[in-house]
Order: structure tokens, then C-alpha cells, then sequence
């Protein structure tokens, strides 16, 4: 970290690219993709999309419009990009203006459209997609795909993280009697969990997530994934305070005795989430120790007290996301997912890039 920057967001996209082979390994010839929406997850579309062209990924999967452009920027001809909101009434000229794929998610997206792209159906997630019953309307009137060319049909699990759910069987059930009713085509079914449920449900192209960003794909097994996203800061002060003295905004956090507390400066603002208020930890030298006192917009305050002294001194690093805080465990002492946490990660921080294909160049 640069003597100059208090809080580094590191991302090693070596990492990254060993994450995607990991699925492609699993996948044993079919395509893997990958959902690089919302910025990659939080991580930069700009250096992540890059780093996975070049190991070798076709297929990106972003959620707006304006995310396809952004990719385009980055990606060249040979990557095929999937926007998976489908074309706002008004924008379709613009899929075409930057070689984007929509999904077609209804029969009114369906009917304004001419040219290529993916048929989403819903197999059980009710949000986007055709239900079974407008999945029927194209079967008996296929003029309706007239102008289209299907480059695939796709869906979504909704459970695939917890792989003894009977949706998970239902939906795959349901969307291969869905895929029979309408032409012929690739078909495409599994995130990053769903990959891991087995080959039935690998079709023609995957689509991890998560798993590709070091999130753990499985809601209670041992993460396959390797670390991503470390999130480091520096100790910007130290107080020795006792009892009774509070810390931090409303007094909420009254120490009992003689009581070291460094202050960091990372806060909502950035993206550390005010719900982590007295249920947060970080890791100094290895060592967990507990936030204390609500989150502020800029800064966090950690209990030192069980430290050596000068293991907790302005200055020294403190690992707040990666390193030895797992962000799984992070997020559910949020209350939320790991895709919260990446995809709230702040502007503020200065990111460094690890990796042949970053050439190690922080932005």
C-alpha cells in the first residue's frame, strides 16, 4: 500500500481468471460465460472483462443497456454480449449501434424486435422471463419469431445455491418442456451454483457469478473459490479511553474498562455497511478484532484492547474484506450476501490490479 493512500482495494484478477478456468474445468466443453454486470460485481468491468476475454471467455452477460455499451468499450468483436433487461421500447436501434444480444424477456419485447437474441424464459423465479403460458402463445403462433434469430433460450434457478431444494429438479423439469415447445436452440440454465448441481443443468452455455469474484456458490459448503477482493485500511488513530466513556455517534457503545480503539477511515460512504454497527470485525497481523460502535459515513472504530501495542499503531494495515475476513462471514454478520457487499464497494478507495493481465497498475 502507498504511503499516501490510507484504504486499498486490491483485485487479482489472477485470481479471477483461475476462478473462471475452475468452472470451465467443471463444465467439460460446454461454454462458460460470464455475468459481469454491475461493474463487474463491483470489481471494474474495464480491467475484469479484459482479463476474461483473454482467458478465454465469448460470452458476457450484463444487465442494462448502458452496461452492454460500457462493455463493447472493452471487449472486441468476437465477444458476444448478452443484455439480460431486454430492450427498453425506444432503445433498440442502440442494441444494434454496439452489437448487443437483448434477452427477450416478454411478448411486447418479442414483437418490436428483428434480429438476434436470447428467449428468457421463467422456469419458477417470477421476475423477468416468459411464463409457461406465453411460452404456449409462441408455440401455437411461431410467425411471431419470424424476424428473430434465436441465439439461445435461457433461465434462471432460484436455488441453486442449496442443492437438496426440490425447486432446483422442478425448474429444470420445467424448462426443458418449455425449451421443447418453441425452435430449436442453444440453451443456457447455470450460475455459478448451478454449474456445481451436475451436467444436467450445464446445457450449451453457463453463466457464473459470484463464484468467479471469490463468493462462495453454496449457502453452507466450503468455498471452491479463490480469494478475489481484499480491502485493506490503515489505522488512522488510537484512543485509550475507560469506562465510562462511549464511543462514537449516540453513545452506543459504552466501554467497561481501560480500552484501546483505533479508528479507520472507511464508512458507508464507501460501502462498509451501517448494519455491521457492533457485529463487524477485521483482522490485524491475523489477529479478529471487533468493530465497535455504530459505522459513520467515514469512519469505522475497532476494539484494540486485546493487542499488543504496537501491533495496532497509526498506520499499520488492517484487513477489512479478503485476507483473513472471509466475506461470506462478513456478510452474514450484515445481514446480507457477498453480492451486496462487492457491488457496494466505494469510489473512494484507491484500486490496485493484481495479475499479467493488470500488469499490477493500480487506477
Amino acid at each position: 500500500m502507498d504511503a499516501h493512500h490510507a484504504t486499498t482495494l486490491t483485485i487479482d484478477l489472477e485470481a479471477l481468471t483461475a476462478n473462471y478456468r475452475f468452472f470451465v474445468d467443471h463444465l467439460a466443453g460446454c461454454a462458460c460465460g460470464a455475468a459481469v454486470k454491475a461493474d463487474a460485481y463491483g470489481c471494474g468491468l474495464e480491467r475484469v472483462a479484459p482479463a476474461l476475454a483473454a482467458a478465454g471467455c465469448r460470452h458476457f452477460f450484463v444487465a442494462t443497456l448502458d452496461e452492454g455499451i460500457s462493455a463493447r468499450q472493452v471487449l472486441d468483436a468476437r465477444a458476444e454480449i448478452f443484455v439480460l433487461n431486454g430492450p427498453v421500447a425506444g432503445s433498440e436501434a442502440e442494441f444494434g449501434n454496439h452489437a448487443l444480444l437483448p434477452a427477450l424477456n416478454d411478448l411486447g419485447q418479442i414483437e418490436r424486435w428483428q434480429g438476434p437474441a436470447v428467449l428468457h424464459l421463467d422456469s419458477g423465479m417470477s421476475r423477468l422471463g416468459l411464463p409457461p403460458q406465453e411460452v404456449a402463445i409462441l408455440a401455437a403462433e411461431p410467425e411471431r419469431l419470424g424476424g428473430i434469430e434465436i441465439r439461445y433460450v435461457m433461465s434462471h434457478l432460484s436455488c441453486a445455491d442449496e442443492p437438496e431444494r426440490p425447486e432446483n429438479a422442478a425448474q429444470l423439469a420445467l424448462f426443458q418442456t418449455l425449451c421443447a415447445q418453441l425452435p430449436t436452440a442453444p440453451a443456457s440454465l447455470a450460475n455459478s451454483a448451478g454449474i456445481l448441481l451436475g451436467p444436467q443443468y450445464h446445457f450449451d452455455l453457463a453463466r457464473p457469478g459470484i463464484g468467479l469474484y471469490g463468493g462462495n456458490p453454496f449457502a453452507a459448503r466450503a468455498n471452491p473459490m479463490r480469494q478475489v477482493v481484499r480491502l485493506q485500511a490503515k489505522i488512522a488513530q488510537v484512543r485509550e479511553i475507560d469506562s465510562p466513556q462511549t464511543v462514537g455517534y449516540g453513545a452506543a457503545h459504552r466501554v467497561t474498562g481501560p480500552s484501546r480503539i483505533a479508528t479507520l477511515p472507511v464508512g458507508y460512504a464507501d460501502g462498509y455497511p451501517r448494519s455491521l454497527s457492533h457485529k463487524g470485525f477485521a483482522s490485524i497481523g491475523g489477529v479478529r478484532v471487533a468493530l465497535v460502535g455504530r459505522i459513520s459515513m467515514d469512519l469505522i472504530t475497532l476494539d484494540v484492547s486485546a493487542l499488543p501495542p504496537q501491533a495496532a499503531q497509526p498506520g499499520n494495515l488492517v484487513d477489512l474484506l479478503g485476507g483473513d475476513v472471509d466475506i461470506d462471514e462478513l456478510a452474514a454478520a450484515a445481514g446480507t450476501i457477498s453480492y451486496e457487499l462487492l457491488t457496494s464497494l466505494g469510489q473512494r478507495y484507491r484500486r490496485r490490479y493484481l495479475g499479467r493481465t493488470a500488469d499490477a497498475v493500480p487506477s
